[in-house]
């Protein structure tokens, strides 16, 4: 029987596939997933875009890390986080004391096609998506490899070919999963 120790953070861009692949880890390992993206939509009884809108990215991401928080503090899950989440040093501080980060790690083409007709990326709100995703792929990639653990994604993979490969990367760290 396999027993996570500390929670798994689930980092990386929009597109990269935390949340589907996230859920099938969860799934296989038998313990709850949980999106950070959602707790703020609940706690905040609004999406995120409209926080966005209303209160600003700041704001936004204040509650995040409150949020980001109060998941580690909780029983060892499976935690996906919005793709900006691991640009703080705050949240990198407390993901790894308490947790263990694993970029799902994309190209920007795999990332485009993902995202490209999703209309709930307020950040792709932009005269240029495709451009304006480009930057931010650039200007997050450092934050992002900055995460103890990288499992490269392809488009070829199925989200359970992903969990399968994130699972097999988390048996090397016996203090985040131990067992068979």
């Amino acid at each position: 029987m396999q027993r996570l120790k500390k929670t798994v953070v689930m980092v990386g861009m929009m597109g990269a596939g935390k949340t589907a692949v996230g859920t099938a880890v969860a799934r296989a390992l038998g313990v709850p997933f949980r999106d950070s993206d959602e707790e703020i939509v609940k706690a905040a009884n609004r999406s995120i875009a409209e926080i966005f809108e209303r209160d600003g990215e700041p704001f936004f991401r204040a509650r995040e890390t409150e949020v980001l928080a109060r998941l580690l503090r909780g029983a060892p899950c499976i935690l996906s986080t919005g793709g900006g989440a691991f640009l703080s040093d705050a949240n990198r501080a407390l993901i790894q004391k308490a947790g263990v980060a694993v970029w799902l790690r994309a190209d920007l083409d795999l990332l485009w096609q993902r995202v490209r007709h999703k209309s709930t990326r307020p950040l792709l709100r932009t005269a240029n998506p495709r451009e304006t995703l480009r930057q931010l792929y650039e200007a997050r990639v450092p934050f992002y490899s900055q995460a103890a653990i990288t499992v490269d994604s392809a488009a070829d993979l199925s989200i359970d070919e992903m969990a399968a490969k994130v699972i097999a990367a988390l048996k090397l760290r016996p203090d985040v999963l131990e067992g068979e």
